[in-house]
């Protein structure tokens, strides 16, 4: 099976959740067009009030939707947009994938993996319990961060579900995923 988007979504308000919506517009350098998190620089409202100049390497986040039916086997509801995310996507490990991973959005988007998204406090508002279900253990013990990985925008383009998505490696050796 070919990796695809299954649903875009975006809100020009700091809610949790974002609106589902038939297709978004990335802009390279900024993020998606009208999101609330768009800019060059952060703006995520904890990482401004600590430095409001760092880059923002938080313009797009990505969710596999295989969480979503992962966290309906656990109790939980949760549907494309709800966790925040501006792209579901379906067939791809974006959690395996390595920093600086590219992947290649319908016909000309662009983007660049820069690592996991840290689950905050705000998913437990939304379901109780839900940051526990985010988080798992590897067979060593060590902490696996589950709601998405984060990306900036390299190429402008145009994103709507159904989109298929190609995955460019960098030169190895690989850096895992870490927090941004």
């Amino acid at each position: 099976m070919s990796a695809i988007i299954t649903a875009v979504s975006c809100s020009a308000s700091h809610s949790f959740s974002k609106s589902n919506r038939s297709g978004i517009r990335l802009l390279a350098g900024l993020g998606v067009e009208g999101d609330a998190h768009a800019g060059r620089t952060v703006k995520h409202r904890s990482r401004v009030t600590k430095d409001p100049s760092q880059p923002n390497l938080r313009q797009v986040h990505l969710i596999h939707s295989e969480l979503f039916e992962e966290l309906q086997g656990a109790g939980f509801s949760v549907a494309a947009g709800e966790m925040g995310e501006n792209i579901t996507t379906r067939g791809i490990d974006l959690l395996a994938l390595p920093t600086g991973a590219r992947l290649h959005l319908g016909d000309d988007a662009i983007i660049e993996v820069t690592g996991l998204r840290n689950p905050c406090v705000q998913i437990d508002r939304f379901q109780k319990g839900l940051m526990k279900a985010v988080l798992g253990r590897d067979e060593e013990g060590n902490l696996i961060r589950k709601s998405g990985v984060m990306a900036v925008v390299l190429q402008d383009g145009e994103v709507k579900p159904g989109d298929t998505i190609r995955v460019d490696l960098p030169p190895g050796p690989h850096r895992p995923l870490d927090c941004v």
